[in-house]
């Protein structure tokens, strides 16, 4: 072989970045990894094909109502594209689309030059990602969660998290002041699927509207006695686990302020590494009194999208910890930009997540290339499947509590495995990248000023 022939062993003949033109957008609608998501195949005119994906819980439709506005488009160009289809995301699920269209058009990018996200970001500030292992509440005891916990531990977690809240106390006589029958709606979460009659489709819509009252009117308070038990609950974790390790703690409820900075002054003593989403985000005067009456590190921001979303509450004084879902937040260079304000401003961040290895490995390039990053959220111990998704990345990826980001072009992975997909379809989803050609000619003046 030449020496010609060997450099041209090392360079992708088959992409030319300033050539490069998107062609198709296609989904895969997967469920129990951990939950709903659906992932994204951008494709190019060179062969690559860049992957992204639609937050746990969010419609596929986000994403592909979108496809036309960037059909013919250069995918290098990440930033204009970006500003040309971020006006249709919104906060929570809703920014599914645009997020994982971002973060696909940075794997096309990544793999048309031969470079990691992280080092288009500015290159690394660690080589390992700590990742905290989310815990659901399904335990009687704090004892018992707490056990399991340290099974967390033992399998090489440095970092917990924990649900502590109204979930727990709700059965229990006297522990919850509710008005008559509200809780009830709480047990039932909203589910996707067919209505077979209309009388399903309205029951849907009654625990749907449940679930969207905000905390200030619930109604719903903690008793003494609830509050005792929940403290009583974090002390026989802590008395199992110790003190060495972070614990985080999640789901609170649907309760008040006050009751908030109730329970939190209660928990004080356990040293939570934060207390998470206590209350609706948008509330930034009652983020800023519920931190300024306690020392526990008031965290929230998985629901918020984009960095306009985040600053009110970074300049309230509000938060310790922000916790964006780069799924929801705009994906890979929003999040970088969140987590570079928040440092800004003396606040760490951490990083939701509760996805699929294309989100982790999106998530992770970040936390490789922000300085103040604290830990990636890990949701999937229990899914034995979850690193079968792809192929190229470690396995398995996440090894005793960290992920290793790979020097790999783009996110670091190879291709999906559609054998894997095609097992984990959603319900009525008959098949995996189907044609989405309806798509194509979706059209409408975008333009919202004149």
């Amino acid at each position: 072989m030449s020496s010609s022939e060997a450099v041209l062993d090392h360079v992708n003949t088959h992409s030319r970045p300033s050539d490069l033109r998107i062609t198709d957008m296609r989904v895969a609608e997967i469920t129990g990894a951990p939950f709903r998501t659906a992932i994204l195949k951008i494709y190019t005119n060179q062969g690559l094909v860049g992957l992204g994906e639609v937050r746990d819980g969010a419609s596929a439709t986000y994403a592909l109502m979108l496809k036309s506005r960037l059909l013919g488009e250069n995918p290098c160009n990440i930033d204009r594209l970006f500003r040309r289809i971020k006006q249709f995301g919104g906060h929570g699920r809703q920014g599914g689309g645009v997020s994982a269209i971002e973060i696909a058009l940075w794997d096309l990018a990544g793999k048309a030059y031969g470079v990691p996200i992280y080092q288009m970001l500015g290159g690394k500030f660690r080589d390992k990602v700590r990742c905290y292992c989310d815990t659901d509440a399904d335990r009687p005891s704090g004892t018992a969660m707490g056990l399991r916990l340290k099974e967390r531990m033992d399998m090489g977690f440095t970092f917990l998290k924990m649900d502590l809240g109204l979930m727990q106390i709700a059965d229990v006589p006297g522990a919850v002041v509710a008005p008559a029958g509200s809780l009830e709606g709480y047990r039932i979460h909203p589910q996707p699927g067919l209505s077979k009659t209309m009388e399903e489709r309205r029951a849907k819509n009654a625990v749907y509207d449940v679930h969207n009252v905000r905390h200030p009117f619930s109604g719903l308070h903690f008793t003494d006695k609830g509050i005792d038990l929940l403290e009583q609950y974090i002390h026989e974790v802590r008395e199992v686990i110790g003190y060495e390790v972070p614990l985080a703690i999640d789901h609170v409820g649907h309760i008040s302020l006050q009751n908030g900075i109730r329970l939190a002054r209660r928990i004080e003593k356990y040293v939570p590494a934060w207390l998470e989403d206590v209350i609706p985000w948008q509330y930034t005067d009652q983020y800023r009194q519920l931190q300024e009456a306690t020392t526990v590190p008031i965290c929230t921001g998985e629901d918020i999208y984009l960095k306009e979303g985040f600053e009110p509450l970074l300049r309230s004084g509000g938060l310790s910890v922000i916790h964006p879902d780069i799924l929801t937040s705009g994906g890979i260079l929003e999040t970088k930009k969140i987590g570079d304000m928040a440092q800004d401003h003396g606040v760490a961040m951490a990083i939701h997540m509760a996805e699929s290895p294309i989100a982790a490995m999106a998530a992770a390039h970040i936390a490789v290339a922000t300085e103040n990053f604290m830990a990636l959220e890990f949701h999937t111990v229990e899914v034995p499947w979850w690193d079968d998704i792809v192929t190229g990345l470690p396995k398995p990826l996440l090894d005793r509590g960290f992920i290793t980001v790979p020097d790999k072009p783009g996110l670091g992975i190879d291709d999906t495995v559609d054998e894997v997909l095609r097992a984990h379809l959603q319900d009525g989803v008959t098949d995996i990248w189907q044609p989405t050609d309806h798509w194509d000619n979706e059209y409408s003046w975008d333009r919202t000023w004149s």
